[in-house]
């Protein structure tokens, strides 16, 4: 299992819940496990939204791996300008 740390904004969506755990071994797989259990992310998630894996925001797509034991946080997707 993973525990994923959600901004304040996506806490509405989860019950209030600020950490939700979900089996994911791939950001990927995090991603599609949090929809599954909190359908009402789905919409912020297709937005455009960032993890960060152990304080390393990851750019390499949904194939990362998470390794056991990781602090995963789900952000706003983090832009330039």
């Amino acid at each position: 299992m993973v525990e994923v740390h959600l901004w304040s904004g996506l806490r509405s969506l989860t019950g209030g819940q600020q950490v939700v755990e979900v089996k994911a071994k791939t950001t990927g797989e995090l991603l599609r496990a949090l929809v599954h259990a909190h359908p009402q992310l789905q919409a912020p998630i297709d937005a455009g939204v960032s993890i960060a894996i152990d304080g390393r925001v990851i750019a390499t797509g949904l194939t990362e791996p998470i390794p056991e034991g990781s602090e995963v946080y789900l952000m706003q997707r983090l832009r330039g300008g």
